[in-house]
Formats: structure tokens, sequence, C-alpha cells
């Protein structure tokens, strides 16, 4: 199920106000792949905020946008030209009709279990023609992000404010409840959530149990190399031109 924060219709409106297109580097860094490509699947949609700026930025093609939460895409139909799909990458049936994928936000470490994971690869591998790509991007473990989602580190949209507190890393895995507070609510909201690290060869190695290809692996939205202290882990992969999961290489 979604956290709390993407269901609830009130949280899920202010999602672009804490997160603005420009403030992480994600958006301008997929964009020429998308404005490049026919047909886009943006998988864990949200708001439908990049697939608008495709629009925005002449993209006159086919762009689709999956979510499993209610709250954030009605938040993304408020454009009608753009096809918006309540679900998840599970219940996707896709047969070889995109150019281009993109799992931007870290919504990939929403995808708790190895299955999980196996169904999703399966799923964007099924959804690609034969040559096309997924860019998706999880936060590098070895950077320990997590030690900076705390009560002191605050965000603000207007008159509500937000706040992580998060427990400690444990095999693989981080948990913590974040907070809404603003002076017109009777009482603060809450959500909690959990998410999954995977270092470069676990990933790599889901990755290639996939059929898919790496095609570019970055450590920042400025490509430069994956190390022990950059923040993200930038994938692209690509659909090889003949096989399927049972028999690429």
């Amino acid at each position: 199920m979604p956290d709390e924060h993407y269901t609830d219709a009130g949280l899920a409106a202010l999602y672009d106000v804490m997160n603005p297109r420009d403030s992480g580097g994600d958006y301008a860094f997929y964009l020429p792949m998308i404005m490049a490509a026919e047909s886009v699947l943006d998988v864990g949609c949200g708001t439908g905020s990049l697939l608008h700026w495709a629009r925005e930025s002449g993209h006159e093609g086919r762009l689709a946008g999956l979510d499993p939460a209610e709250g954030m895409l009605a938040q993304a139909r408020r454009r009608d030209d753009i096809e918006w799909v309540h679900g998840d990458l599970s219940t996707a049936s896709w047969d070889g009709e995109f150019d281009f994928a993109v799992m931007t936000g870290h919504a990939f470490q929403v995808l708790l279990t190895d299955d999980e994971l196996r169904t999703a690869f399966s799923a964007v591998f099924r959804a690609l023609r034969p040559g096309g790509r997924f860019g998706f991007d999880t936060r590098n473990p070895a950077a320990r992000g997590w030690e900076r989602w705390t009560p002191e580190n605050v965000w603000e949209a207007g008159e509500v404010r937000s706040w992580n507190d998060a427990g400690p890393f444990e095999n693989g895995y981080v948990s913590f409840k974040t907070t809404y507070e603003s002076p017109n609510w009777d009482a603060p909201r809450h959500s909690e959530s959990t998410l999954r690290f995977l270092d470069v060869p676990s990933l790599n190695g889901f990755v290639e149990e996939a059929g898919l290809v790496v095609d570019e692996q970055y450590g920042y939205w400025d490509r430069s190399p994956v190390s022990d202290t950059s923040p993200e882990i930038v994938t692209i992969v690509r659909r090889p031109l003949t096989g399927s999961p049972e028999t690429s290489p």
C-alpha cells in the first residue's frame, strides 16, 4: 500500500511545493531522454510533474504515468493529454509499447523484496520495445543519507512544516516517520515509510537476471561515477534487440 502522504489528497497537494522540479537534478537529467523518445512510461509518476513538464516542453508523442496512489494521481490528472493509470508494475500489462521508461524520486526504493524487484524489472522488460531503455535512481547506501533524516532538517510549504525521523539501517532497510504540522490543523499528520538500499553489485544482479543490460551508471546527476561518497546510483538499462527475460544473457 502507498504511504499516507501519497494517498491523502491534502498532503499529495503539497508534494510539488515541497519538491519543486529544479530541487534535485533528476528531472533535468531525464527530460532530454524523454523528449528524444516517441513513447514514454513514467513508473511511480506521482503528481505527474515530470510528464507535465515534457508536454510543456513540446513532447507530442505518447506519455503514460503509472502510480498506486490516488491522492497523487488526482494531482496528475490536472492534465488530460497524458494517460494516467492507477496501479503498479505488478498489475502492468504493456507489451513492447514504450521507447523509454523512467522511475524518478527514488521510487525504486519502495520495492522492498527480491520478488517485487524481479516483478518490476520483468514488467519493465515487457513494456519496452526491443532496444528501449529504462532510467531509475536509488540512494547509494555507502553515503548513509538516512543519517540526515532527523527532526532538525525541516521542509516548509507555506504554513506547513515537515520533517523525517529515521530509524537505523538494518539489513539493507531504513524505516522512518514523516511528520507534517500546520497552525491551521487540529493535530499533526504522520506517514510511515520503509525503503530498501541496494549497492551496485546487488542492483546490477537483478538487472542482469531480468535480461536487461546496464548502459550507463552514475553517482550523481552531473554524470560523475559511483563512489563511496556519491549520494546516488543513477542507472540506465536497455532491453536487448533480441531475447526475453528467460533467454537473454
